[in-house]
């Protein structure tokens, strides 16, 4: 017996018993356990803060937009799809998503431009870089109602430094805040001075990471500045001018503070954005039920929009 065992171990091991592939023992198994009940260990405070603020607000705010809940405690009954109903045929709502949606567009172009314009001037050298960059995004620190504040003075329609400029030019005072049509684009001037500095602060990042070796690659085979602007520069701030893209929009849909402090709680046909409609209806109005259907026929335009967007960049890709 001796003899066949050392036989055996000379041979090597034995065709029938295989070899445990690593990882799979009960001691890999145990640890692996271990490490999955160490995750969820951790994932759980923020599970439990995701369900208690963001899922169980959405299901509640479903729930609220189908009774006739009001905010003095009164209703509460279940009446379906009646809210949304009447929101889907309330001229009001139409016109603030449309003056939303009018904002949007009319802020996003120059948001962008002037960020842009603003982060190549600063990228180029010139005297006092800190300072530019400083007064540039000074403004988007500032809170909204501050920046409300200082834009009420400048379109004071008697005081204002606006019609001040205007009168300089020999054109008559203009009642900024107080006229159709104008007032959103006064709030379109206050909101664009308020956050270009963010999106300058993106492009300027965007700048400096584009390699140097490229611009004197681009100069010795004789590119002047313009050619390497179009060449060079713009081709590549493009993923960084989706995401500001994006990112403005996605902000300009929720005008409101603005909006609200500028009119003065009390804006016009013209310039009430939808999120405004929103708190009058909920908090003015007390029907918060109503104020619940009318958010997520918005929150369904977003998600439409976002859509949109995300369709349109893969498109993009694939035709790369």
């Amino acid at each position: 017996m001796t003899d066949v065992a050392a036989e055996r171990s000379a041979i090597g091991p034995r065709a029938d018993v295989v070899p445990e592939a690593p990882g799979t023992g009960p001691t890999a198994k145990v640890a692996r356990r271990r490490n999955q009940l160490i995750a969820w260990a951790f994932l759980a405070p923020f599970m439990a803060a995701f369900v208690l603020f963001v899922i169980w607000p959405l299901m509640h705010g479903v729930y609220l937009s189908m009774t006739d809940q009001s905010l003095t405690g009164a209703g509460g009954r279940f009446i379906g799809l009646q809210n949304y109903t009447e929101a889907l045929s309330d001229p009001v709502v139409w016109s603030s998503i449309r003056n939303t949606v009018w904002f949007t567009v009319i802020s996003t172009v120059p948001l962008i431009l002037f960020a842009l314009v603003m982060a190549l001037l600063v990228n180029t050298g010139l005297p006092g870089q800190w300072l530019w960059r400083l007064a540039f995004f000074m403004p988007f620190l500032l809170a909204s109602t501050v920046i409300s504040q200082i834009w009420m003075w400048i379109f004071n329609p008697e005081l204002g430094a606006a019609n001040e400029i205007l009168q300089r030019f020999g054109i008559e005072p203009i009642a900024w805040l107080q006229t159709e049509h104008i007032d959103i684009i006064s709030i379109t001037i206050a909101t664009v001075w308020w956050t270009v500095g963010f999106n300058f602060l993106l492009y300027l990042a965007a700048l400096q990471n584009i390699p140097d070796l490229q611009y004197e690659a681009a100069a010795v085979d004789g590119a002047g500045r313009w050619r390497q602007l179009f060449s060079i520069t713009l081709p590549q701030l493009g993923p960084v001018t989706v995401v500001v893209v994006i990112l403005q929009m996605l902000a300009s849909l929720k005008l409101f503070d603005q909006a609200y402090q500028m009119m003065d709680g009390g804006s016009s046909d013209t310039s009430r954005p939808i999120v405004q409609y929103i708190f009058e209806a909920g908090f003015t109005g007390y029907r918060f039920g109503y104020a619940s259907a009318i958010s997520y026929i918005f929150f369904a335009l977003i998600v439409i929009v976002g859509i949109f967007q995300m369709t349109v960049l893969s498109r993009r890709r694939e035709n790369r």
